[in-house]
């Protein structure tokens, strides 16, 4: 938890020492650290957990549940759950999405007036063939997902651009017959400035200008801060 709380009180001296810079949208950490995160971080930084035993996502049900409810109790405002690949690759499309729907509904009851936003990992490192990726795509969103994410970061092949493609080009066909926007986070992989950029050239190309905003539009940038704050700066920054 020290360590946890110390890396999140970063963000506040961001704010004095880079007062023009933009804050990251939220502090992501595993679920029993949501509480602590909630008591250290800026206001306007969300709280994020990745959640039903993330990131294998193989356990039983009630046990995926319970852990995503905790952590929404504890003060999370956004979930990170992976599809449940055991289902989706069997061919058992049902199963993967009725996961999805019941900790999306276990979710909304454990925090009342207020909408935590649920984020799908796809794993599409694993999915490999497009079609997969897409079926994954319009499954997590039909499901209740309020972004669906490309990856773990925990396995060989993480985000990719062709991914990336495929997943927003569902976004949008799911945008045009529904009318309701899903946010797209590519994570895992991106290491440099040249790639964030292609990533947000993708979703600007496909899914327009509107979507190039936090709730539609994230990055995992564990490993990419620095970078990104080294490219703005013009000159080497090690604040992360």
């Amino acid at each position: 938890p020290s360590y946890v709380a110390a890396f999140t009180d970063k963000l506040n001296a961001f704010k004095k020492d880079y007062p023009d810079w933009p804050l990251p949208a939220s502090v992501c950490v595993y679920s029993n650290f949501a509480s602590v995160v909630k008591a250290h971080k800026p206001e306007e930084v969300h709280t994020t957990v990745v959640s039903a035993c993330f990131p294998s996502s193989q356990s039983f049900l009630d046990v995926k549940l319970l852990e995503c409810v905790t952590a929404v109790k504890e003060g999370a405002d956004e979930v990170d759950i992976v599809l449940a690949l055991n289902s989706f690759l069997d061919g058992d499309y049902a199963a993967a999405s009725k996961e999805i729907e019941m900790i999306r509904a276990a979710i909304d009851v454990a925090a009342p007036g207020r909408h935590v936003c649920l984020k799908v990992i796809l794993e599409t490192g694993l999915l490999v063939e497009p079609e997969k990726i897409a079926d994954a795509s319009y499954l997590a969103m039909e499901a209740g997902a309020d972004f669906i994410k490309t990856s773990t970061g925990k396995v060989s092949v993480n985000a990719t651009p062709e991914a990336a493609y495929i997943m927003v080009g569902c976004i949008s066909a799911y945008y045009q017959k529904t009318g309701r926007k899903v946010g797209f986070k590519p994570a895992g992989g991106i290491s440099s400035s040249k790639d964030a950029v292609l990533y947000r050239e993708i979703v600007r190309s496909v899914l327009g200008d509107e979507w190039l905003a936090t709730s539609l539009f994230r990055f995992g940038v564990s490993s990419l801060a620095n970078k990104l704050l080294s490219s703005a700066a013009n000159n080497t920054v090690k604040y992360f």
